[in-house]
């Protein structure tokens, strides 16, 4: 803690707690103490700690070859590319290193087409309570004004509409100048809000009515983690252009923005990453595929998604003054809190070994690992029931 007083830049709230190694879905600190892991990173472990296929391929690619740059053919960076476009749609794929540069690619994408396309159409719609990501681009389409308080102004061309509502969608997105729409089909960072699928399915209907690009942010939602390769397939919407991050490298930093082949119109020179796509994480994104593949993990957090529903179902129950709702799908859920306490919830939970995330002062968020069963659901859901008890005999 001295050391991070000392030499990072205050940009994160750390639980005081420092994790030095991982097996399947526990994490171990500095004394050996055991945690289960319901957070993943925040997603983006999602085989879980140890997996020996992932080790033994990175390994194997550290021997060989880390990094040459974009320059050069790259064969497991081809081979990635390959496998995620199997799993969408026929496309093409830019490969980059997180879900912001996702999605300033698929915001430079959008324009140009609209440049090419729509005669020079470039403003894109937005919802409130979304995210996208913290580089200008990706933060003028955000929903949430509190991440831009300090950074404004704002890129131009972003117009926001109120999330789960149909009313204005027609009359803007039948505006000339609008190009695009970018949304999350279940919100993760407000809180894991599900959209209303009759929501989604309208603003895909009146954007292709009025050749407006549909663009899906599954940075948080894809990879199997609501029982379907990618959300947006739950819900029977064909999008122009999908962003991928997070559990795609299982931990090594890698992101995707794939675009349809009707909307590929990229050249060279028009965007680039200097460490988008190296062979380390392009390697690390295979195995990944190939794992929850070969692993029945998307049927597996379809049926764990499920029973942790019915768990926190459970708590919502028993503890009706406390928790006003859970929600979610898959394994993306979240338990609401009556009172503003989820802070100190999260670090109840933190010190009876659980690792869950604390969103805003309500919200308590679960994104594990995809590999979690019924047995580290149902310890979840005990030591939940021990907070809520120890939390309400104590006045909170």
């Amino acid at each position: 803690m001295s050391l991070e007083k000392r030499y990072l830049m205050n940009t994160f709230s750390r639980l005081p707690v420092a994790f030095v190694r991982g097996e399947g879905v526990y994490l171990y600190d500095l004394d050996g103490k055991r945690y289960l892991d319901m957070v993943a990173g925040i997603a983006v472990n999602i085989l879980g700690y140890g997996v020996k296929e992932l080790i033994d391929a990175l390994q194997l690619q550290i021997n060989e070859l880390i990094h040459v740059s974009n320059l050069y053919y790259s064969i497991p960076q081809l081979l990635a590319a390959q496998k995620l476009v199997s799993n969408l749609f026929p496309g093409k794929v830019f490969f980059c290193n997180s879900g912001a540069e996702a999605n300033e690619a698929a915001i430079k994408v959008a324009r140009k087409w609209g440049k090419l396309n729509k005669t020079g159409a470039y403003k894109i719609v937005s919802f409130t309570g979304g995210f996208h990501g913290r580089t200008l681009g990706a933060l003028a389409a955000t929903g949430q004004n509190k991440y831009k308080l300090y950074f404004e102004p704002m890129p131009e061309g972003f117009i926001l509409l109120p999330y789960n509502q149909v009313d204005a969608l027609e009359a803007t997105l039948s505006e000339q100048d609008v190009v695009a729409v970018i949304f999350e089909t279940i919100q993760g960072e407000s809180g894991v809000v599900p959209a209303d699928p009759g929501f989604i399915e309208e603003v895909a209907r009146i954007a292709k009515s009025h050749n407006v690009l549909v663009i899906i942010d599954e940075v948080q939602t894809g990879l199997g983690r609501t029982g379907y390769w990618y959300s947006y397939q739950r819900l029977g919407i064909e999008p122009d252009i999908v962003t991928v991050a997070k559990g795609l490298g299982g931990g090594i930093p890698c992101g995707a923005c794939v675009v349809s082949e009707e909307v590929d119109c990229l050249e060279p020179g028009d965007h680039g990453s200097t460490l988008g796509g190296n062979l380390l994480a392009c390697q690390a994104a295979c195995t990944v595929l190939d794992y929850i593949e070969s692993h029945g993990l998307i049927s597996n957090a379809a049926s764990q998604g499920l029973y942790l529903e019915q768990g926190l179902d459970s708590i919502a129950q028993r503890y009706k003054d406390f928790v006003a709702e859970q929600r979610g799908y898959g394994l993306m859920r979240a338990l609401v809190l009556s009172q503003p306490i989820a802070k100190r919830f999260e670090s109840e939970c933190l010190s009876q070994g659980l690792i869950v995330n604390a969103i805003g002062d309500h919200i308590i968020r679960m994104v594990p690992p995809l590999v979690v069963q019924k047995e580290h659901i149902d310890s979840t859901v005990e030591v939940m029931d021990r907070v809520i008890r120890k939390l309400l005999a104590t006045g909170q």
